[in-house]
């Protein structure tokens, strides 16, 4: 019993260490005016939607034309789609679709990519108008027209060609064929398929089917209309639909070509057809 009260002063020597070391840490740590720093928030978004069933069976079959003849097993293979090869499920996803019929044939694609910031002070969506921001500058769109809008006046807020100057495109360059119709002899006109300088008889214009920013298409969106030669025999149409939703970018490609080689696809019919898939896609994600 003689030892104990060395103990005790020991014990209590080594819990006055301990305080003591503590309390400076404490002090460390909550020296006034010392700066603090919050992460940007995250995007609304987590997760992608399974991409070859974003579209559903019956508006594949209106945008796929012949696919609602062929035999069950075809339709089925047609439908089910061909998943884009992707090495992170979490960030990006795509499916094509393609049927064929004795008029020509059809394509569709869609492609969903979710973008995530890396800098703590930049939020996903931030970054995600970044993006899209590069994707529409990339697309060269023509400059509006005074006057001509998408439904109503363009959210410019992420949109480089709101301020560029339109330039024309150049014959045989990326914008040739851009929103137009050339017939076999060169000219334009709605009876090579499309459209016309002028009114096309259904109360649009050459100048409304431009590619264009449009308004009322999630957060911000444009469409792109690109009609290709390749050689002498084929040539094909491409409506593409771009749009941001949050922190996801979603692009959309709707593709014509026709069996004979006089024949253009229609613009308008391809623009309308996009554009409505790009709302359900978009109410999808409401949803």
């Amino acid at each position: 019993m003689a030892y104990a009260p060395g103990a005790v002063l020991i014990a209590a020597l080594a819990v006055g260490c301990s305080s003591g070391t503590g309390t400076g840490d404490s002090a460390t740590d909550s020296k006034p005016g010392a700066p603090t720093t919050s992460a940007a928030p995250p995007g609304k978004y987590r997760t992608l939607p399974e991409a070859c069933r974003s579209v559903s069976p019956a508006t594949l079959k209106d945008l796929l034309p012949g696919s609602a003849e062929l035999p069950e097993a075809q339709q089925e293979k047609v439908f089910d789609g061909s998943p884009a090869v992707t090495y992170d499920t979490d960030r990006r996803v795509g499916c094509r679709w393609k049927a064929e019929a004795p008029e020509g044939a059809r394509s569709l694609s869609v492609d969903f990519e979710r973008v995530v910031s890396y800098d703590p002070s930049v939020s996903d969506d931030d970054r995600a108008r970044e993006v899209y921001a590069k994707k529409e500058a990339a697309a060269d769109l023509p400059a509006a027209l005074p006057g001509s809008t998408d439904s109503g006046t363009p959210d410019t807020s992420d949109s480089p060609s709101a301020t560029a100057s339109g330039k024309p495109g150049k014959a045989g360059g990326k914008d040739a064929g851009k929103g137009s119709d050339a017939g076999a002899d060169g000219k334009t006109g709605s009876n090579a398929g499309g459209t016309d300088t002028g009114d096309t008889g259904d109360g649009s214009t050459a100048e409304s089917l431009q590619p264009r920013v449009l308004d009322s298409l999630g957060d911000s969106a444009f469409l792109d209309d690109l009609l290709t030669r390749a050689g002498s025999t084929a040539q094909h149409r491409t409506v593409s639909v771009v749009f941001r939703t949050s922190n996801v970018i979603v692009t959309l490609q709707y593709t014509a070509q026709p069996a004979l080689s006089t024949e253009i696809p229609d613009s308008k019919e391809l623009q309308e057809k996009a554009q409505a898939l790009g709302r359900t896609l978009v109410d999808g994600f409401s949803e």
